[in-house]
């Protein structure tokens, strides 16, 4: 789920529209709440002084409704998790899928693990950063 426009050249921007770096997103969700997080987050990394690991995902309920001849997965949500390693900070942004989400504030590194019950960054404490 790496954004197109967050890659180095025309090559890197085609190969990133492979199904290996998509999953079915509601349309309004994507052109607008998605996409302002990934330039949010964007804008966040060319500011940063160091080292800024993004981590992105899908969340899918425990019945996911599938689109197409394949019954691909929809998710449910989808996350962005941003670790700074130079200030040890980390949020996660997690947006339902569907066209009436918007973002709202950054959630902690560590609701982002009970909510998905997966520890993405196993050398960053689970507190609140």
């Amino acid at each position: 789920m790496a954004p197109a426009a967050d890659m180095a050249d025309s090559t890197a921007m085609a190969q990133s529209f492979s199904l290996a770096n998509m999953v079915p997103q509601a349309p309004a969700n994507n052109r607008k709440t998605w996409a302002a997080i990934e330039k949010a987050t964007r804008q966040y990394v060319l500011r940063a002084s160091g080292d800024v690991y993004v981590i992105t995902g899908p969340v899918y309920g425990s019945r996911p409704a599938t689109v197409g001849n394949n019954k691909v997965w929809v998710p449910k949500y989808l996350f962005k998790l941003v670790y700074d390693h130079t200030s040890g900070r980390a949020w996660a942004y997690w947006v339902e899928n569907t066209d009436q989400a918007h973002a709202s504030k950054p959630i902690s590194y560590k609701e982002l693990v009970n909510k998905t019950g997966i520890q993405l960054l196993p050398m960053v404490g689970n507190d609140d950063t």
